[in-house]
């Protein structure tokens, strides 16, 4: 509607000024105005609107003559071609980002696929935003394996942005996915994962090697037992919401370093077991969450609001994690008045409660 409105615009001051005051001028906004939002063909229409328009109120004036006339007709037809060469401009570069998108879109299906939605009895939903909506992959990652009698997660944050946190992503993702199986417990897995990092970080030598570090938070589930493992390092502590709405967060009993610190030695940390009742979900994130601040610089706090959010979307939304996850992340966003200052990874597994059998 911009370009029809500029041109009733234009006419409108025509007929309110006098003679001497003509509104070529505003018509020939009118194609350039249509290039970002029109088709050629309809740049094309709106152009020869706008130069039958002047036609009509220079004659009204009786006024069309070369001057006033012609000259101003021969300048919307340059109007018209030039906005017509904008818009296929303007089409190359969507194009171009487009397939771009694209791109990005595969790189972060292979980095990031989406886990199955049962693995072992247990509901699995997984949700990633980017800090730039742009760019569509980032530094931080999740991944879900299935072991013996048992399931084992993996969420993590990189330190940096670029290339190079997604490639230091790919990494312990990939070691993460061949250890999980092999390894007897939480602890041998960080330990492996802290060895491939520092190896990594030898490789690329510089402020990788000395300062490269990922947070992040290993679990592991046991449906059967209703427990829940958990090894944290440096990443915000995992919440378990009960099936009546409370939360609870999982705190180490121990604080730990990041994961490819072994450059300064090495560091214990503990593995903490903690109840997961039926019905309850295992929900971790990144501190894309955790850290998202209002105008008054305040930061989110997931443990107040979701039991205001199963308030608001019902009790169903604790028995589906995709949504679960969907919910908390528009309640950040919102919190955050639609900035995001970092990456928001999260995973969120759903153990429910064993069916009831009649006799």
């Amino acid at each position: 509607m911009i370009p029809w409105g500029v041109i009733v615009f234009a006419v409108v001051v025509d007929l309110a000024t006098p003679r001497e005051v003509s509104s070529a001028p505003l018509l020939a906004v009118a194609p350039v105005a249509a290039a970002p939002f029109m088709r050629a063909r309809s740049i094309v229409v709106v152009g020869l609107a706008a130069m039958v328009v002047h036609a009509g109120l220079v004659a009204l004036d009786g006024t069309f003559g070369w001057r006033l006339g012609i000259a101003r007709q021969l300048t919307l037809v340059c109007v018209i071609v030039l906005a017509v060469l904008l818009r296929r401009t303007i089409e190359r570069h969507e194009a171009a980002a487009g397939r771009a998108q694209r791109v990005a879109e595969i790189a972060q299906r292979a980095l990031l696929p989406d886990p199955p939605e049962d693995i072992a009895g247990l509901r699995i939903a997984t949700h990633y935003a980017p800090a730039d909506e742009e760019i569509l992959v980032g530094g931080d990652f999740y991944a879900v394996r299935a072991s013996a009698g048992s399931v084992r997660a993996l969420v993590g944050d990189v330190r940096g942005k670029g290339l190079a946190a997604v490639q230091a992503a790919n990494v312990i993702v990939g070691a993460f996915n061949a250890l999980a199986d092999d390894a007897s417990d939480l602890a041998e897995v960080a330990e492996r994962l802290d060895r491939q990092l520092q190896r990594e970080g030898e490789r690329r030598g510089g402020l990788e090697q000395s300062e490269g570090f990922t947070a992040a938070v290993l679990v592991e589930l046991d449906a059967g037992r209703h427990r829940v493992r958990v090894l944290n390092r440096g990443l915000p502590a995992p919440l378990v919401l009960a099936p009546d709405g409370t939360v609870r967060e999982l705190t180490p009993s121990q604080e730990a370093p990041p994961l490819g610190l072994l450059a300064l030695g090495r560091f214990d940390a503990s593995t903490d077991t903690f109840p997961l009742p039926p019905g309850s979900t295992l929900i971790c994130c990144t501190d894309g969450l955790t850290e998202a601040r209002n105008a008054r610089g305040q930061f989110y706090d997931a443990v107040a609001r979701l039991p205001r959010l199963l308030t608001r979307h019902g009790a169903h939304l604790a028995e589906d994690p995709g949504l679960l996850l969907s919910a908390l992340a528009a309640d950040a966003e919102r919190h955050a008045g639609g900035r995001h200052a970092d990456d928001q990874g999260m995973l969120a597994i759903y153990s429910p409660p064993a069916p009831v059998v009649v006799r």
